[in-house]
């Protein structure tokens, strides 16, 4: 059984706190980076709060009643200096930083990516790949958010409302750092409460958004199959709604944010308000000059726009988290298939491949062989043949360790795979599947993929030996030709002749052609097939097929029928014995009959 899916709350798998602690090695990794930005942060911070101590000396010595005759040049120079520091610091400390965050967001979408391609097929078989994909571009983007508001907002915030506190309760009445304070509070409880409740909606946004993208890639990566059926319509609607279902929850995310920044504001302004009050009667009093209630009401306004912005800030990160949790999500994935601490490297030289009395199930309720027993000789080849759904094609993917026998064992040259180096194993064989996918990329980029160190003339070789070089050549672009999304460009055909092509080029010890001249004409399928024999000559074959004719010259033919080997031997002895495999044979000889011209 899978474990949870990555839709957990955060809960089940990695608190908000873990998720901040986990990137704490990416700020180690440039720790004198992160110190100079937080240099920086700090003169920053200490220039703003200098600004308005400027700006009441300034007021004050161009008050009438202080008698000043002259312009305060040095103190207006100050200001203007403090107010470059405040700008400047603040700019260093962004380019200073720079690298760390893009350093942490590559760090961890390499992560998530290289953990994807080592989860088991069942996970990549269970996956949407359009909501996989926005929740990593959401999480890396989220990683940029949390460590440069984390710690060039939060921080200088909290920073400037403690010098600022300093200043109120050295300068003046203990009453306006009370209102202060008690505003402050008010405000963050009156936040926290909010944000908290509005993570709902926003996880809400989050799920849908992500099913709405998945249903569109998926309707346009089968663009032809929806064409074949004219279901544009059918599927604008399914589309439409998921879409609608997101529009509802992006209505309430809007509104609630809407009644956040109203609230908010109210209480500043009652803050505000009463602070202002104060200042007044103390200047009617005598007690505070004209420049004091500058000095309060600008330190007021330095102090609640960044703590309005504090406000934003913290739904930004508790939003970013959100986006996280489900990237998070993915790497906890269980991997179903994990080489072992003490595994060693494949040697494949001479590969024999034994099957030891295989049982097999994709899942408890569904079995899939049944005690399979044979051996493929190292230069061997053994033909696989059966009806549909007789477990075939699972050999192959055990054979490369997708999945995990679970009873019985796989062994090549007395080595028991799961002992082995996935990388290694996978090394050593070499397949042609029946439904060949390519990269969105040119024709040489796929050939070449089988061994990207190869050089042009090996890829161009390969490619003759496929019987496909003539057909590249005679395109424009040639080999620099693109294939399109899944090969789509190409015939079936053409497609397989690449997968040959690519198998050829990766020279394996081992081959497993899975139905790999099902996509051929009889024409191009015998030219292809003197071919695989040509490369399949001493190495270690597997080959799964359904036209006998393609297997007839196979060591020996193993007959699959409900997972279990019925029948084997060579092609001579599987039609004396007149059981399955002669039905067969006869069988389709017959309908090859029916197709031939009159």
């Amino acid at each position: 059984m899978r474990p949870s899916s990555s839709n957990s709350l955060p809960g089940n798998h990695r608190t908000d706190w873990q998720a901040i602690r986990s990137l704490l090695p990416y700020l180690l990794e440039f720790k004198w980076r992160a110190a100079f930005a937080l240099g920086f942060l700090v003169l920053a911070k200490v220039a703003n709060v200098g600004v308005p101590l400027a700006l009441k000396e300034i007021i004050d010595a161009l008050d009438a009643k202080q008698a000043v005759l002259m312009v305060p040049v040095m103190l207006i120079v100050g200001y203007g200096v403090l107010r470059l520091f405040s700008t400047l610091f603040g700019e260093l400390r962004d380019a200073v930083f720079a690298k760390v965050t893009q350093r942490a967001i590559r760090r961890v979408a390499l992560q998530v990516f290289e953990h994807l391609h080592n989860l088991s097929l069942r996970f990549h078989l269970d996956r949407q790949t359009g909501g996989v994909s926005r929740d990593i571009e959401r999480g890396t983007r989220g990683i940029g958010f949390l460590l440069n508001f984390m710690l060039f907002n939060i921080l200088p915030t909290l920073l400037e409302i403690g010098l600022v506190a300093i200043i109120l309760l050295n300068k003046y009445s203990i009453w306006f750092a009370l209102i202060t304070f008690v505003t402050l509070i008010i405000y963050i409880a009156f936040t926290l409460f909010v944000t908290e409740w509005r993570m709902v909606v926003r996880r809400s946004m989050n799920d849908l958004d992500s099913k709405a993208n998945s249903r569109a890639i998926d309707s346009l990566l089968n663009y032809e199959t929806v064409k074949y059926f004219g279901n544009e319509g059918y599927e604008s609607r399914r589309y439409d709604e998921n879409m609608q279902r997101w529009e509802v929850a992006a209505v309430r995310n809007t509104t609630s944010l809407a009644l956040l920044n109203a609230g908010q504001s109210f209480i500043i302004a009652i803050g505000m308000t009463g602070l202002m009050l104060l200042a007044a009667s103390e200047v009617v009093d005598g007690k505070m000059t004209l420049g004091d209630l500058v000095l309060i009401n600008v330190f007021m306004i330095q102090l609640y726009m960044p703590l309005h912005f504090l406000g934003f800030v913290y739904r930004e990160i508790r939003h970013a988290l959100a986006d996280m949790e489900k990237m998070f999500g993915l790497l906890h994935e269980h991997q179903e298939v994990a080489d072992k601490p003490d595994a060693e490297t494949l040697n494949p030289a001479n590969a024999e491949v034994k099957f030891e009395h295989v049982s097999f199930g994709y899942g408890s309720d569904r079995q899939i062989l049944f005690d399979v027993d044979f051996t493929i000789p190292a230069g061997h080849t053994v033909a696989v043949v059966g009806s549909s759904g007789a477990g075939k094609s699972t050999l192959s993917r055990l054979l490369f360790r997708f999945y995990d026998v679970r009873q019985g064992r796989i062994t090549i040259n007395g080595r028991d795979i799961r002992q082995v180096t996935q990388s290694s194993l996978r090394a050593a064989i070499g397949i042609v599947p029946q439904d060949t996918v390519l990269f969105n990329d040119t024709i040489y980029y796929n050939i070449a993929y089988g061994r990207p160190e190869a050089s042009h003339e090996e890829v161009i070789a390969a490619a003759q030996a496929a019987h496909i070089h003539d057909f590249i050549e005679s395109l424009p672009l040639g080999y620099d030709s693109m294939v399109g999304e899944r090969g789509l460009k190409l015939s079936g055909g053409e497609k397989q002749r690449v997968a040959i092509a690519r198998a050829i080029l990766k020279q394996p010890a081992i081959l497993v052609f899975d139905e790999a001249t099902s996509a051929l004409d009889s024409k191009s399928e015998k030219a292809i097939q003197a071919e695989l024999r040509s490369i399949s000559q001493n190495r270690t074959t597997l080959v799964i097929a359904h036209r006998l004719s393609t297997v007839a010259e196979a060591d020996v033919i193993l007959v699959m029928d409900k997972g279990r080997i019925a029948e084997r031997g060579t092609h001579r002895e599987l039609l004396l014995q007149e059981g399955i495999y002669a039905q067969m044979w006869n069988l389709q000889k017959q309908e090859e009959e029916k197709q031939k011209p009159y």
